[in-house]
């Protein structure tokens, strides 16, 4: 496993883009795109996730857009996708006979409710979890979630929590999700008049489509001093 201790969460998105272009190999997607790939997961640790920087400078998506993200997974989105975040954590689907319900409807496990009412009876738990994946629809999903688990620790009145994704654009969406996420650890610390922790992001699947978002890597590229693009992108 490649790691990563960075005092930031932009700071680390940085390095995870690095590790990438250093140790990735070149992978053709089931969706036939050109991705370069960790060939080990890869986790990012950063023990004050509210330290600046939060979002490098070279990111194509600012502050406005990652408060709108933040906004869709702590209250939700009209979004037509075939999940979201939120409705997977705060609504997860259930089999009632032989419909579902959940996903939008508001009729299934509030997963974040579960994690509060957890650290509140049993503040030394480690059963403070939620997942995404739900196997009738994403076995079947040609767009199944790429957020598998969060997971929440309450120890010494803080309140850390860990991450893992199967796969993870590391160059677009990287950023936007750590962002989004600690702001739903923040969030979950509130409730449990906890102060906020560590957070820990692992990605079994780290990768960057350096074809197609060619333009956006080159930012990284130059602004980090990088020397050149690698051989392997060319």
């Amino acid at each position: 496993m490649f790691n990563i201790r960075a005092f930031s969460i932009g700071k680390g998105h940085e390095e995870a883009i690095k590790t990438i272009l250093k140790h990735g190999c070149c992978l053709l997607t089931e969706d036939g795109e050109k991705t370069i790939e960790l060939p080990e997961p890869l986790n990012i640790h950063v023990r004050d996730p509210f330290e600046e920087y939060m979002i490098s400078p070279y990111n194509m998506f600012g502050e406005g857009a990652m408060k709108q993200y933040v906004h869709d997974l702590l209250h939700g989105t009209e979004s037509e996708f075939a999940y979201t975040y939120h409705d997977r954590l705060f609504d997860h689907p259930v089999k009632d006979g032989e419909n579902y319900l959940g996903d939008g409807d508001k009729k299934g496990i509030d997963q974040i409710e579960y994690i509060v009412q957890k650290l509140k009876e049993e503040p030394n738990s480690r059963r403070a979890l939620g997942i995404t994946w739900f196997p009738p629809k994403d076995t079947k999903s040609g767009n199944p979630p790429c957020l598998q688990r969060i997971q929440c620790l309450l120890r010494d009145n803080n309140l850390n929590m860990h991450v893992e994704f199967r796969s993870n654009d590391m160059l677009s969406a990287l950023g936007a999700n750590m962002y989004a996420l600690v702001n739903l650890q923040k969030m979950i610390a509130e409730r449990l008049d906890a102060g906020t922790g560590w957070y820990s992001h692992t990605s079994v699947s780290a990768h960057i489509y350096h074809e197609r978002d060619y333009e956006e890597l080159s930012r990284y590229i130059r602004g980090l001093g990088l020397k050149d693009i690698p051989e392997k992108m060319k």
